[in-house]
């Protein structure tokens, strides 16, 4: 529609000439998208985007739809026009109307916290609509199920498994994932993985390098290593800005095409590897015009026997490749994609022995609480003026979250519940890798500022917080969609930071949250993985372990990875020479002069070890 009607001269003038018009870029302001859906979803019966909406001066929308051919955009508009003009309180009461039916509706019955019974069947509820064939779940289009694959993996059952190792095995062979130069497009818009739509997102990358992590932690599988290292230096490699941040998208198109960097054709294979080896790369890449105009996106249906050509042939091409036109980068840097980013990165550095990616995880989030934090929602963050989260006042406390920032200047839109959380989260995981304080006590701020200000007051949390801009409805979806819902996302680091903290404020607001997954798991488990991958942490303790010792000494650091390895759902880690910050290690010493593990459950502990062998021995006694 922006280039059809929004840069068309006569569709222009009829939009400038009748209309206020508003174009809203979703990333910045999901809580105006997340309303707007809602009603579009409500009144027309599905969704999508561009979303069209036409709304009062008051904000209530009375007429939505998604996409309008030019023509058809052209009549509604008159349309519109004609009835504001003509029969304006007819107009007004629909928009009152719909506002009063939307709040009718809002808001999702909370159940009691989830049982062991209620995960078991969410499984069997994820297998009636999972693809044995391709993998994933449901038909075309097909979008990478992140929460519910982390869900899975922790199941740990051997349907669940299955289920978990055919997608992740199918999505990391086809066309979704760059064959070339790492990194996973947005979805599948068919139902084989083939075929994707280009864009990449810093989000859906974040997720699956954790969860790739986590499928070679849980089985050793060869495949699962390559994708996730491959996944973590794209991030580096594509997506970080100078600033030290993550950018939250690479486009679909360049040069006016989409897909053209990524796709290719025999013809360009052979003048790139010559004959010989373009025609093995044909084959083994599954080059057979797969996309647009004869060509292919690049698949890998099975391992090829010769791994050095295959490597040789690789690394050719993707150098190749760079010297193509490059789709363009969205170079904002987003509150909560960003702690997705630090929590996977810091994980998987510490379990591949990868301190780049563990330093990585630190820049990004040092850039994060420098910029994009602030306790004086009336101070300036940089030079900019006026960047205070609207309607706030000199009475609240805690701490404020932007959202984005862009060449490191903050934005001016505040936070919503998912940035929040999923930032807490990031920090909380790179406190369990580094052994930095710091991170936890940035945690344990950005956690009481949703304890204050986003609580629904029936244990629930809104999206948005209670100082935040007024919409005609606050957004309240505890549902996952691209990203984890952000009350499963805060049930999940208020509840880690329970376990450190031994906080039964945040344990028991973490609990009341997961209660909406006992409704969703029933029918919905697709929209509740997260959820539930949080209440089998929950139901499983979390179990805690405490490292003491000096973080050189290796036999501490034997004592830490043996803890990273662990496939406990949900277990979480601290370690240091008993500070005092972190009451998990408080009291807390080494054994005769020995680097100490102390395995617990909710602040009960077993006796300490020593040993690696030990450790694990204490572990598994609890899986």
């Amino acid at each position: 529609m922006a280039h059809e009607s929004f840069e068309d001269e006569a569709t222009a003038r009829m939009m400038n000439d009748q209309f206020v018009n508003v174009k809203v870029d979703r990333e910045e302001r999901p809580d105006v998208d997340a309303v707007y859906m809602g009603a579009t979803q409500a009144m027309t019966g599905h969704g999508g985007w561009p979303m069209t909406v036409f709304a009062t001066p008051d904000g209530h929308p009375f007429y939505t739809g998604t996409y309008f051919p030019r023509a058809q955009f052209q009549r509604l508009l008159h349309g519109i026009s004609q009835a504001w003009m003509n029969d304006r309180p007819a107009v007004l009461a629909q928009g009152v109307n719909v506002v009063e039916a939307l709040n009718e509706r809002a808001g999702l019955p909370a159940g009691p916290l989830p049982t062991r019974e209620t995960l078991t069947r969410a499984v069997h509820n994820l297998a009636n609509t999972f693809d044995a064939t391709r993998g994933g779940f449901g038909g075309a289009p097909k979008f990478p199920p992140s929460m519910v694959l982390e869900f899975l993996l922790r199941a740990g059952t051997a349907d669940a498994l299955a289920m978990a190792e055919k997608t992740l095995d199918a999505m990391a062979r086809g066309g979704i994932y760059d064959q070339l130069g790492g990194g996973f497009a947005r979805y599948s818009v068919d139902a084989e993985w083939i075929v994707p739509h280009f864009e990449k997102m810093l989000y859906d990358n974040a997720l699956l390098l954790r969860v790739y992590t986590h499928w070679w932690r849980a089985t050793g599988s060869v495949l699962a290593k390559r994708i996730a290292l491959e996944t973590a230096d794209w991030l580096l490699r594509e997506m970080r800005t100078p600033e030290g941040g993550f950018a939250s998208a690479l486009d679909a198109d360049s040069e006016g095409e989409e897909g053209r960097f990524y796709v290719w054709t025999p013809d360009q294979l052979r003048e790139v590897l010559g004959d010989e080896d373009g025609t093995w790369a044909a084959t083994v890449f599954d080059v057979s015009g797969t996309f647009e105009h004869g060509t292919s996106v690049l698949q890998l249906p099975e391992d090829p026997d010769d791994g050095d050509r295959f490597e040789r042939v690789r690394n050719a091409l993707f150098a190749a490749r760079g010297e193509r036109v490059r789709p363009g980068r969205d170079d904002k840097v987003v509150a909560g994609w960003n702690g997705l980013a630090i929590a996977a990165l810091a994980e998987t550095g510490a379990l591949f022995d990868r301190p780049d990616l563990i330093d990585a995880a630190r820049s990004a989030a040092e850039l994060l609480i420098k910029l994009h934090v602030t306790k004086n929602p009336h101070k300036p963050i940089d030079s900019r003026d006026d960047l205070s989260p609207e309607g706030t006042s000199a009475e609240s406390t805690g701490v404020w979250l932007l959202r984005t920032s862009l060449g490191g200047h903050a934005g001016r839109n505040s936070g919503v519940l998912e940035d929040y959380a999923d930032l807490a989260e990031g920090l909380i995981a790179l406190y369990g890798v580094t052994g930095e304080t710091r991170w936890f006590e940035s945690a344990g701020e950005l956690l009481e500022s949703v304890l204050e200000r986003f609580g629904d007051g029936a244990g629930g949390f809104f999206d948005t917080a209670d100082d935040g801009e007024r919409l005609f409805q606050r957004p309240q979806d505890p549902t996952d969609n691209a990203t984890p819902s952000g009350q499963f996302a805060a049930a999940g680091a208020l509840l880690s930071y329970a376990a450190l903290s031994g906080s039964s404020r945040h344990r028991e607001s973490a609990e009341a949250a997961l209660g909406a997954v006992s409704v969703l798991a029933e029918k919905y488990a697709r929209f509740a993985g997260w959820g539930l991958a949080v209440a089998q942490a929950a139901l499983d303790g979390p179990i805690e372990v405490a490292v003491i010792g000096p973080p050189d000494d290796l036999r501490t650091k034997q004592l830490h990875r043996t803890a990273l390895m662990s496939t406990i759902p949900g277990l979480v880690l601290a370690w240091g020479n008993g500070d005092e910050t972190v009451l998990l290690l408080r009291g807390r010493g080494t054994i005769n002069g020995e680097p100490a593990a102390y395995v617990c459950r909710q602040f009960t502990c077993r006796l300490p070890v020593t040993t690696p062998e030990a450790l694990k021995s204490e572990l598994s006694q609890l899986t």
